[in-house]
């Protein structure tokens, strides 16, 4: 169960998100692969970029302020896999670059139908 802090602060980074998480965004919701995704989901004191909470897969976008929080990253990665969940990351710029490839990442993470 997320914190208040944690929803609050999910709801500013959805105000808020990168040129990378729009783009992101704008292929995953309203079940485009398949799969429902969160943007900025609440997980206790974590927050992930977009989560899939039917097959439990996380999906992570990294800027280059991602290279000073590598604990931080590594710590919210720990707590995650020890609940299950997947994650999957990518630089802002391979999204922004190739996206086509971004996503055919993420297909190989999602089921089979």
């Amino acid at each position: 169960m997320p914190n208040s802090k944690s929803v609050l602060k999910a709801r500013y980074l959805r105000s808020e998100e990168t040129k990378a998480e729009k783009i992101l965004w704008q292929e995953l919701r309203n079940r485009r692969l398949g799969v429902k995704f969160r943007r900025q989901h609440p997980l206790e004191k974590f927050i992930i970029d977009f989560y899939a909470p039917e097959i439990k897969l996380g999906i992570e976008l990294d800027g280059s302020g991602h290279k000073q929080n590598r604990e931080y990253d590594k710590l919210r990665e720990e707590y995650l896999n020890s609940h299950n969940i997947k994650v999957v990351r990518f630089w802002n710029r391979d999204v922004e670059r190739n996206l086509e490839k971004v996503l055919e990442k993420i297909r190989c993470e999602l089921p089979r139908p």
